[in-house]
């Protein structure tokens, strides 16, 4: 930050109210253009770390927008939602067996959403009132299958244009029971008024080859989408069960430091709603999801380091930044740039969107010269 400045931070209980102090930088440049809030040089984020209305997409959508327009008021210019946040994140099936999951399966293929419909429609438009970039993970129905789905994240522009849609590349253990691998045509960085912008679900954080190639376009602020949990054993059992808030200390803090970037990391929240939503599970499912680690909101610098507090209870994580601090630690190692062989090392990626038929049309039949 500029000499003299200060970074405010903001984390409270979700509401629909808008009484809370504004998110405001306090740097020289700031101060002296502080009638125009949207247009300040340090803008200000929002992390909805919030809990979705499980399997209800439309009841989720009104939550979704409602904190949408009030990330706004409070003078942010970005508000990421967490990774499947409509219609929330099937947890079930890591819970029971997948014999006995098929209601729930059914459930929510229907409560995912197709890109082009009227949910994703809804969102533009909110994100277009309200002048601010809305970073929305959420299931997506495949429009050439009944019961395929894939693990989804959009971003859409303050004018309400869609700037990204990337698709999940590999689901995670056993989320292979519920989504489809997705392909590389969401790997890609989004120019934009307030830096440059790229996304990655979950476990993809976890991939060098995928981080790599948004560092490789010049990401300045990188989103880190995750689940309210993840367990991967049953604590009562002995074994080592997935510690999610772990896990992401470790994965944000290693793509901010090697990318030199800003990493705005949003996790959903599992409370009392969505357990009343899974109660007919029983009680040891119960009790694992009681024992298993959540996961955590916040936001790390181009250092490492954790900058502010880390969100835990539900509400809205606001954070300012200025995009030019990543330039002093690029002088040390620019992955992308001077700090790279690129004669040794050659990555290629496919943007090519997957589909499962390619049609040709016939021929125009000849005609009968006789």
């Amino acid at each position: 930050m500029p000499t003299g400045s200060t970074l405010s931070f903001t984390a409270r209980r979700w509401s629909n109210c808008t009484g809370s102090r504004a998110v405001r930088c306090e740097c020289s440049r700031c101060l002296s253009r502080a009638g125009d809030r949207f247009r300040r040089c340090c803008p200000g984020f929002a992390g909805a770390h919030l809990e979705p209305v499980l399997l209800d997409k439309t009841a989720t959508l009104k939550k979704a927008v409602a904190a949408i327009a009030e990330a706004a008021d409070q003078g942010a210019r970005l508000v990421a939602f967490p990774e499947s946040f409509i219609p929330g994140f099937p947890i079930w099936a890591a819970l029971r067996a997948p014999i006995y999951n098929h209601e729930l399966f059914a459930r929510f293929v229907q409560n995912s959403l197709y890109f082009d419909g009227p949910e994703i429609e809804e969102l533009c438009r909110a994100a277009r009132r309200h002048e601010i970039v809305v970073s929305m993970g959420f299931s997506e129905r495949n429009p050439a299958s009944l019961g395929s789905i894939w693990n989804t994240n959009v971003l859409i522009g303050a004018d309400g244009n869609v700037l990204s849609h990337h698709r999940k590349i590999v689901p995670t253990f056993y989320e292979k029971l519920i989504w489809t691998p997705g392909d590389g045509h969401g790997l890609r960085v989004a120019a934009t008024p307030i830096g440059r912008l790229g996304v990655l679900i979950c476990g993809e954080n976890t991939n060098p080859l995928a981080r790599y190639t948004l560092m490789a376009e010049a990401e300045q602020l990188h989103i880190s989408t995750y689940p309210p949990l993840w367990p991967t054993r049953d604590p009562a059992s002995g074994g080592r069960n997935y510690d999610l808030e772990n896990a992401i200390r470790i994965r944000a803090g290693a793509h901010s430091f090697e990318a030199k970037v800003f990493n705005l990391v949003v996790s959903a929240v599992f409370a009392e709603d969505s357990a009343k939503a899974l109660r007919s599970m029983g009680a040891r499912a119960e009790r694992i999801v009681a024992e298993t680690a959540r996961g955590i909101s916040l936001v790390i610098d181009p250092f490492g380091d954790v900058v502010g507090d880390i969100q835990r209870t539900e509400g809205i994580l606001y954070r300012t930044i200025d995009t030019d601090d990543v330039l002093e630690p690029k002088q040390f190692h620019d992955v992308s740039g001077s700090y790279n062989r690129f004669d040794i090392f050659d990555l290629h990626i496919d943007r090519r969107r997957v589909q499962p038929i390619t049609i040709r049309s016939d021929p125009a039949p000849a005609t009968y010269a006789g």
